[in-house]
This record gives C-alpha cells, sequence and structure tokens, in this order.
C-alpha cells in the first residue's frame, strides 16, 4: 500500500537539526512514514529553508532481509531478492517516485530538495539488525565474517546483509549528474562521502559502492537524474581480483599505472589532483577511469582541494561524453572503493565509466565470448577512442 489521497492537506513540517558539512553543504536526516532514513544535503546558499515535510503516506510494512545463495563453482554470491520485482518502472512523469511529493504524487520525498538521499524500499540487501523504530526486521541468517564467506560448498545461504540508498541529483524530473551545475555536484561529492562514512560502519558491510546508471539501453527504469550507492556483505569479486593483482605486481599498483597511462596518447583530461584516461586494455567501446593523483581508500579520504576539482572535472568527463553523439550516451560511472577492513592501503579509489555505445546507432551487446566466458574482444583501439573524447571534453564550458 502507498496511499497520500489527492486533495490531502500538505503534511506537517519539521525542522531536522542541520549538519554541516565540507563546502558549505548541510545535512538533514529524517525518516520516512515506514522508518526508512531520508538524508537531505542542501546546497551551500540554499533557498529552502530549514523545515521540511513529514511523509504522511501510509505504507507496507518493510520486506524481510533477502537471502544470497552461493556458487561454488565461483565462489560468488548471489542475492536472490524477490522485492525487486515490484520497483517502478518507467512511470509516468506525473508519477515520478524521486520527484518532491504532491497530492497527485505520493512519491518517496516529502519535500523540495537540493540533493537528498533515502533507503531503498525494494533493497538486495537489508540490515543485519532489527531497527529501534520496528520499521525492518533482522537478518536470520548474516554471514560471521569474510572467513565464513570464502569457504566452499553446496547449498550455501546466508541473509544479504547490507544495504541500497538512492541518491537523487536534482528535484528535475530529467537529466543525469552531468547535467548539473557545480556547485550541486559539489554537494553530491558530499553525499558520497558522508553516506560511505555511514555505511562503512554498519554491522557486516565490508564494501561500498557509489554509482549512477544512465540511460535505457543500460536498463534504467527511471528517468529522474540519481544514483545509487550499494553496501555490500562480501568484497566484490572485481575487487577480489584487484587485490589478487595488487599481492602479484606491488602496493603501488596505482601509482604505475597513472605514470603509465601520463606517458601515453590515451589521456584525456588531467588537473592538479585527478587524471582521466583510457585504459591500455578497454574492454568496453567508450571506457574512462578517473585516478587520483595520491593514494586515497575511498571518497571518505579526499580533501577539499581534490572535491573542488573533482566537481568541475568530472562535469567536463560526463559532458564531454555526451557531446560524442547527438542524442545522450548511455553509461555506468562506477566509483571503485577500497573494502571497508582490508586492502585500504594498495586499493585506490577511482571511476570507472563504461559505455556499450561504439557508434551513434549501435550497441556493444556482450555475447557468447564476453558472456559466457569473459573473454573480451575490444571494438575500438583505446588510443582512438581518447582522441575523439578528447576532442569532445575540448569543446566543454561549464
Amino acid at each position: 500500500m502507498n496511499t497520500l489521497a489527492s486533495g490531502t492537506p500538505r503534511p506537517a513540517a519539521s525542522a531536522p537539526a542541520g549538519v554541516a558539512l565540507g563546502a558549505g553543504v548541510v545535512k538533514r536526516a529524517t525518516t520516512l512514514a515506514d522508518g526508512r532514513d531520508l538524508i537531505y544535503f542542501d546546497d551551500p546558499g540554499t533557498r529552502l529553508g530549514p523545515s521540511r515535510s513529514v511523509d504522511a503516506r501510509t505504507l507496507d510494512p518493510r520486506p524481510e532481509t533477502a537471502t544470497m545463495r552461493l556458487d561454488v563453482l565461483t565462489g560468488d554470491w548471489i542475492s536472490v531478492a524477490a522485492a525487486r520485482q515490484n520497483r517502478a518502472f518507467l512511470p509516468p512523469a506525473e508519477l515520478d517516485p524521486l520527484a518532491p511529493q504532491s497530492p497527485g504524487n505520493p512519491s518517496e520525498i516529502p519535500s523540495q530538495y537540493d540533493v537528498a538521499v533515502f533507503e531503498n524500499r525494494s533493497p538486495s540487501f537489508g540490515p543485519a539488525l532489527a531497527r529501534a523504530s520496528g520499521s525492518a526486521p533482522a537478518a536470520t541468517d548474516p554471514p560471521t565474517g569474510l572467513d565464513d564467506l570464502s569457504a566452499l560448498g553446496l547449498g550455501r545461504t546466508r541473509s544479504s546483509v547490507g544495504r541500497c540508498e538512492v541518491v537523487c541529483f536534482s528535484p528535475e524530473r530529467e537529466g543525469s549528474f552531468g547535467t548539473q551545475t557545480p556547485t550541486r555536484a559539489r554537494t553530491v561529492i558530499e553525499a558520497w562521502s558522508d553516506r560511505t562514512a555511514a555505511l562503512s560502519a554498519l554491522p557486516g558491510v565490508e564494501q561500498v559502492f557509489p554509482f549512477e546508471n544512465r540511460g535505457e539501453a543500460i536498463g534504467v527504469t527511471l528517468g529522474h537524474p540519481h544514483g545509487q550507492i550499494y553496501a555490500y556483505p562480501y568484497i566484490t569479486p572485481r575487487t577480489a581480483r584487484l587485490r589478487d593483482a595488487v599481492d602479484r605486481v606491488g602496493p603501488d599498483l596505482f601509482a604505475r599505472i597513472l605514470d603509465f597511462e601520463l606517458a601515453s596518447e590515451r589521456v584525456v583530461l588531467t588537473g592538479e589532483h585527478w587524471t582521466a584516461f583510457v585504459p591500455f586494455a578497454a574492454r568496453w567501446p567508450l571506457e574512462v577511469h578517473l585516478l587520483p593523483h595520491r593514494h586515497v581508500p575511498d571518497i571518505t579520504e579526499t580533501d577539499d582541494a581534490e572535491r573542488d576539482e573533482l566537481a568541475t572535472l568530472y562535469l567536463r568527463l560526463l559532458r564531454g561524453v555526451d557531446a560524442l553523439y547527438d542524442t545522450p550516451t548511455p553509461y555506468i560511472a562506477a566509483w571503485h572503493q577500497a573494502p571497508v577492513h582490508v586492502g585500504r592501503d594498495a586499493v585506490r579509489l577511482r571511476l570507472e565509466l563504461t559505455s556499450p555505445r561504439r557508434a551513434a546507432d549501435r550497441l556493444k551487446y556482450l555475447a557468447g565470448s564476453e558472456a559466457a566466458m569473459g573473454a573480451w574482444i575490444g571494438d575500438v583501439p583505446p588510443e582512438s577512442a581518447a582522441e575523439r573524447l578528447r576532442d569532445a571534453v575540448a569543446g566543454v564550458v561549464l
């Protein structure tokens, strides 16, 4: 059930306490009608006052934490989250679930906002412990640690402990991170840092992953400008393979990668604190990595100067990606962060932006070799892709 009748008077207002973050951003934490967390991040100099409307909807009880199953052939854990079948799928604009609530739209966010973050109602990963408010049941079979999760065996299951949050970049109904202003981008970066710290402190969480899916070709079901943050109970397969590479090559692997790419013709743009490049062995027809110049394991350990530059450099990169063609480019923007408890001195924060678009009217589909065997065949030489991106980014004016 999800009701907020048309013509219902505006819900009562509250004034969540404001907490000052970096760059003049203010955080205001509250809850939704079913007890899920909702956090507002106000832009510096926002026109919004401190008051926020109370969520007056009547909502169904929250689902139990999902179950994950071990694939004994790979050691991967597969979360089975049936509640995700009920999530919104390409709703009409007037029923945008991420827009501020109105009498005709009982959305997830009761007030006007700059940036808002809330717990997903149908998460793939849920709480290990019951909330004091009783809004979510406790996990029935949580993992007991990484050793528990690494053991192989047939028929092994555990509760999918963790958290899934939605990050709304704007109250506008269309757009992406790249359509935001530098000020708004800086606010989102503060939100990523705040939520990474909060999720990393949750019981059972081993890795935190902020990301943005953009475009229906990627599988996006909401056009509203937003991203997500997943908190996993394990170290993800990609990061596990990366840690193995660090062990084999050396703890200075990322410093060596950066030096190697800076000396190449694959650099797309560079600043004082960050460099974007097409990697030497790019898999996708459009693939760009963005790497900080010093070692930081996750976004929480970047300083103000690094965040300030990131806000503008990242926007230039995304707008350059969109300038390649006459229509917006679908992509996944994945912020790879070090695990919460292990490998933080060697695994460096980085963005990997990938798109299946290989021409204006063509997409790369993962078929037999890539999907079945994990054996990739590149369609575009990385040096050619970098040249096109450099030209596109050079024309971007913020």
